[in-house]
């Protein structure tokens, strides 16, 4: 796997003056951080998701070997992470060269100056080929007509399931179910073998963690956060039919200590046989048919339910932002250009397994046979519930921010948390949903004031 070292020195030297120009403090230079290596030390903050994992382990040997570059990781859950990649952004801190972002994070962090340009890198980098990111993808990473991310994998959402069980038990699961149909099947399937819960869902609180999966029912159940001239309806009648449906639904079929478990919570109860049914993030599809998982083969595969929308799956992306205050952007740019490549994946193939490829970015990862062979049971409803995600509309009337799983503004992280915070509760049995929702609401009024003034 041979690098492409010599593209620094020629970006220094061919681009220096633009890039110093577009980046701001600390750009261009191509320097190391450290002073102590000549390919200088990059410093990423990140997630724990399993494909992250697997970076930090890939790194050293096939990148810092080849590059001369070496990678500290800083690696946290979730809602750890996205608190500290808040303040060292917004402080513009420079302890970080590089951070994972996501599609709701970029366009925000560029429209304030957080997140470098990387305009520049890319046309100065052939061998990245930006044209083989999924449309879907390089849009939501965009501001102005610039890109300012690069997505290390993508995903949306969708619905997974034992196909075993369900054969076991003579029930079918339809392509596109609706949410009546997942919670008939969960009433079914609970018990179906000692100690397996109908249904998996998220409960714990975070507005990237029970907030994502719950506000895709309320898009389809014909709910909204704000209307079109920033009316809050948290507590509107559908909203509310929405999160009585969910929290119901975990509660009376979904796995223990539901109310604790996120991402990470469900797909340990998937594969570990605890639970028939998930919907959630297409990405997890990796590591359920990953070479070491029990339950590999034995899943099926369809779109996310709905209600009264055609679709209803999210788009996200976990992926990499080099933080603007960075002193060694020419370095940040090299691992990046490595992490979200083809090249990464053929790697990660080959070293780790097909089924744990970060997909969900590239168009020829979809026309990769060796990735085909393995991933067969799951690309191609990956990629479809990726290119039908529309953030734009995702629900049955006009929204004023883009967004399916979030509202794609600044307030939206700390409204969404404390609405989550209390459906959380309401999942334990220690509040209602109405009242539950008539915090929300207040919460909602409070920041669609601010946008009608």
């Amino acid at each position: 796997m041979r690098r492409r070292r010599p593209l620094i020195v020629a970006m220094a030297l061919t681009t220096g003056v633009t890039l110093a120009g577009c980046s701001g403090a600390g750009g261009g230079g191509g320097g190391s951080s450290d002073g102590g290596d000549g390919g200088g030390t990059v410093r990423v903050l990140q997630v724990n998701n399993p494909q992250m994992v697997d970076l930090e382990k890939l790194t050293p040997e096939f990148f810092t070997e080849e590059t001369g570059i070496k990678v500290e990781f800083t690696t946290l859950p979730e809602n750890d992470v996205r608190d500290q990649i808040s303040q060292e952004f917004s402080s513009q801190a420079g302890q970080y060269d590089v951070a994972s972002l996501s599609n709701f994070e970029i366009p925000i962090y560029a429209e304030r100056g957080w997140v470098a340009n990387m305009d520049d890198y890319i046309d100065e980098d052939s061998e990245f080929n930006q044209d083989d990111i999924l449309g879907p993808m390089q849009e939501s990473l965009s501001y102005d007509g610039s890109v300012y991310g690069q997505p290390f994998y993508g995903e949306s959402s969708f619905t997974m399931y034992r196909q075993d069980i369900f054969d076991n038990e003579g029930l079918e699961m339809p392509d596109e179910p609706t949410w009546d149909e997942v919670a008939d099947l969960a009433e079914q399937l609970d018990g179906a073998e000692q100690g397996m819960s109908g249904i998996c869902l998220r409960g714990l609180p975070g507005w990237g963690q029970v907030l994502a999966p719950m506000t895709t029912v309320v898009n389809t159940f014909g709910g909204t956060y704000f209307t079109e001239d920033w009316e809050a309806k948290v507590d509107a009648p559908e909203f509310s039919e929405a999160v009585t449906f969910y929290t119901d639904l975990v509660r009376d079929y979904g796995q223990s200590g539901a109310a604790q478990s996120g991402f990470t919570e469900c797909l340990n109860n998937v594969t570990q046989g605890n639970s028939a049914m998930w919907v959630d993030a297409t990405s997890a599809a990796g590591s359920l048919e990953a070479g070491d998982s029990p339950v590999a083969g034995k899943m099926g595969y369809a779109a996310s339910p709905v209600k009264e929308t055609d679709s209803s799956g999210w788009l996200y992306t976990w992926a990499w932002g080099i933080e603007e205050a960075s002193s060694n952007k020419d370095a940040a740019w090299e691992f990046i250009s490595w992490a979200s490549s083809a090249e990464y994946e053929e790697l990660v193939g080959q070293e780790v397994g097909w089924a744990q490829v970060p997909a969900g970015k590239r168009s020829s990862l979809y026309e990769n046979q060796d990735y085909l062979d393995v991933a067969g049971a799951f690309a191609e409803p990956q990629r479809a519930a990726i290119e039908a995600a529309d953030p734009n509309d995702p629900g049955v009337q006009p929204r004023p921010a883009p967004g399916i799983q979030f509202v794609g503004i600044p307030e939206f992280p700390d409204m969404g948390t404390q609405i989550s915070e209390d459906i959380s509760s309401v999942i334990a049995g220690q509040m209602s949903v109405d009242k539950a929702l008539t915090n929300g609401q207040r919460r909602a009024e409070n920041v669609a004031e601010s946008y009608r003034e």
